[in-house]
């Protein structure tokens, strides 16, 4: 397959965000790389997706047939489950748990209200719940075997309701699919044309409330996602392009188009984590093992810490009210971005998470907004040239000092610079406490860590956060506002293979090892089916561990001995609680991690640089006062090239601030490396 590292050739990738799709195409065998961006197309994603790429190749000079990699990081299944937009979906479930959706947890969100919160309305509503006479025990034996004329019956009742889509999620399925998968093939056979996923293939783990929604959420985008995928696969057929296409998945890794389609609920972060990857990509070839990635977009931030190059997963992700645990990067996701609006009610200003989004946008952006914006802060404080994109935008600097001076200076009398900088304070104060919470907040000292702010607004924050947070340097990639494409040529092939134990209990080896190996079978059947080449197969053996009482399981990496895994659990535990018990240690889970390779990018070492070469002067204010600052242009940047704050470097697709106090080195792979001077 195309992610064998014996076969490199020419690679695309295409992610496709709210306003513009982004597309960086590389030639594996001489490293050259090329990118484009152009407007999104909203109602059909895969025009945009397919006019980036021919963009990318008219640059190059290359011609469709002699892509040999198609890589695709898409929003679609995310944006269904958030908008409610997705299929008309019912779920099947054993006799008696018709309710479990509706009862979920006891939990209350903390920003809401303990006396007036409602709970939000479930995918599937009772009345769309069918239920079938089965019982698996909790040990995997039969208690009551499977009645198919119940499960008939419910196929008929399913036709009436006019359902795209069906889920399947009977009660410890997980311990014994046998039931699971029979209803699925009665009921693919009663109902033509009707999807029908089941808990088994999505999140064969325990929890009935989780995994019933991850199941639910996975039939809801199922249809949609299918026809997204082979509306995809159409248009690069016709465009003769023969060469495979994956998709970015929430855990970092890529995917065959096939195994989305059985699993799309597995692209709901994609986006976002083919940023974290890109940027894990860009560090390593600084030798920087150890980051903190901020992705400022123009509506959300998203942050997350990488340690010893290694990108960590979580299964206590959620897409929107939606708990979603599947395996995923993981990353805290705030409204803090370029478009976030600044208030002042009752004397107080906020910042977020409302935005001006694509339309109308900043006020700066001429496109008829008229409320200040994180963005319109940076435009009153000289931080942003007068013109972005190449110089194909002007930014309108005086409606930027209009909105700020009467929606934010006027009614808290002060200076504009004064009121801009407060939006630009109390903005990164909410970045700096998501920082916090994937740092301090598990056993992280972020002193210890690089900051590696990205996006289109990433660099203007990446330093003023850096200062709040005692950071002494920052990684400004190469190509920050296109890094989510960049981080898809990176991705390797990846995939889980989870299953729960029978009855949680003691660390016994012999059992982990029978069910271990079980779950490399799968996986090695699931390399073969990707063509995975031997050399480029990775497996990574992980187990789930508790203390006895508790609710929730910590990710340990397997060892061969009992006291190894609990030794490293303890250990764990201590760095994010604070304390071990001397409680018993359960297992579980079991996890297989799979990796596919994907071969290495040849980066070409940038040309040797001298001392930059400013285009023009600006005033640029600054808590100190005003200072006449630099404007660079980074395409003239060298390897070697270096230059002191206060700068601006201006770039295609983004700003880079650099205050007071900080100096700037340009970096052989094209990062430039920023350094706080000692106080």
């Amino acid at each position: 397959m195309s992610m064998s590292s014996s076969s490199p050739g020419l690679s695309v990738a295409v992610d496709i965000g709210g306003t513009f799709t982004d597309v960086a195409l590389v030639d594996h065998a001489t490293g050259a790389k090329w990118r484009a961006k152009t407007p999104s197309v909203p109602a059909d994603p895969s025009e945009a997706f397919l006019t980036g790429i021919r963009l990318a190749l008219a640059d190059a000079g290359r011609e469709a047939p002699a892509l040999t990699q198609v890589l695709h990081g898409t929003t679609v299944a995310t944006n269904m489950i958030l908008e409610d937009k997705g299929a008309k979906t019912a779920l099947v479930t054993t006799r008696g748990f018709r309710h479990v959706l509706a009862i979920g947890r006891q939990d209350i969100p903390r920003s809401a209200n303990l006396y007036t919160w409602v709970k939000p309305r479930r995918p599937v509503p009772p009345s769309r719940i069918v239920e079938v006479d089965e019982r698996i025990l909790a040990g995997g034996a039969v208690g009551t075997p499977l009645d198919e004329e119940s499960v008939r019956a419910a196929a008929r009742a399913l036709a009436a309701m006019d359902v795209a889509a069906v889920a399947v999620c009977l009660i410890h399925a997980f311990a014994n699919p046998a039931h699971e998968r029979r209803t699925a093939e009665i009921l693919a056979e009663a109902l033509p044309g009707v999807a029908v996923t089941t808990s088994t293939d999505v999140l064969p783990e325990v929890r009935e409330y989780e995994r019933s929604l991850t199941t639910v959420l996975n039939a809801t985008v199922m249809p949609g996602i299918t026809t997204y995928v082979g509306r995809l696969e159409e248009r690069l057929k016709s465009e003769g392009i023969a060469a495979p296409l994956l998709l970015m998945q929430s855990n970092g890794g890529v995917a065959g188009a096939e195994a989305i389609r059985k699993a799309p609920a597995l692209t709901a972060l994609s986006g976002p984590a083919a940023g974290v990857v890109g940027a894990a990509a860009d560090a390593a070839a600084c030798g920087i093992s150890d980051i903190i990635t901020v992705d400022i977009g123009g509506t959300s931030a998203d942050i997350c810490l990488i340690e010893d190059g290694r990108v960590g997963l979580t299964q206590k992700g959620s897409v929107g009210t939606w708990p979603l645990p599947l395996p995923m990067v993981d990353m805290v996701t705030i409204g803090a971005g370029g478009g976030s609006l600044a208030k002042v009610e009752r004397s107080t200003l906020s910042v977020g998470p409302e935005s001006a989004g694509a339309m109308p946008g900043p006020a700066a952006y001429g496109r008829g907004g008229t409320q200040p914006t994180v963005t319109d802060a940076h435009v009153v404080l000289g931080h942003l040239p007068a013109r972005l994109l190449g110089g194909k935008m002007a930014l309108d600097v005086e409606a930027a000092r209009r909105a700020v001076a009467e929606h934010v200076a006027g009614p808290l009398g002060l200076d504009l610079t004064t009121a801009a900088r407060g939006i630009l304070a109390i903005a990164d104060n909410h970045m700096v406490g998501a920082v916090r919470v994937v740092s301090v907040e598990r056993g992280h000292d972020p002193r210890d860590f690089t900051l590696v702010p990205f996006g289109g607004a990433g660099p203007l924050h990446g330093c003023a956060l850096a200062e709040l947070l005692g950071i002494s340097r920052v990684m400004i990639p190469t190509a920050p506002g296109v890094l989510c494409a960049d981080g898809l040529l990176a991705a390797d092939l990846k995939a889980e293979f989870s299953r729960t134990l029978p009855k949680a209990g003691a660390v016994e080896v012999g059992t982990a090892g029978s069910i271990l190996a079980e779950l490399k079978a799968r996986a090695a059947a699931w390399f073969d089916a990707e063509g995975v080449a031997d050399a480029d197969r990775r497996t990574a053996s992980v187990a789930l561990l508790r203390y006895h009482g508790q609710g929730n399981e910590l990710p340990i990496p397997w060892d061969a001995t009992r006291e190894a895994v609990e030794a490293r659990f303890a250990e764990r535990h201590k760095a994010l609680y604070g304390f071990a018990l001397t409680a018993p240690i359960e297992l579980v889970t079991l996890r297989i991690e799979a990796t596919g390779t994907a071969p290495e990018p040849t980066r070409n070492p940038l040309p040797e640089g001298g001392a930059p070469t400013a285009t023009e002067t600006v005033a640029v204010h600054f808590a100190g006062g005003a200072r006449d600052v630099p404007v660079y242009d980074r395409a003239t940047f060298g390897a070697g090239t270096s230059f002191d704050g206060p700068a601006i470097v201006s770039q295609f697709d983004t700003t880079t601030l650099v205050p007071p106090g900080w100096s700037g080195r340009v970096h052989a792979s094209g990062a430039i490396l920023l350094t706080k001077e000692p106080a």
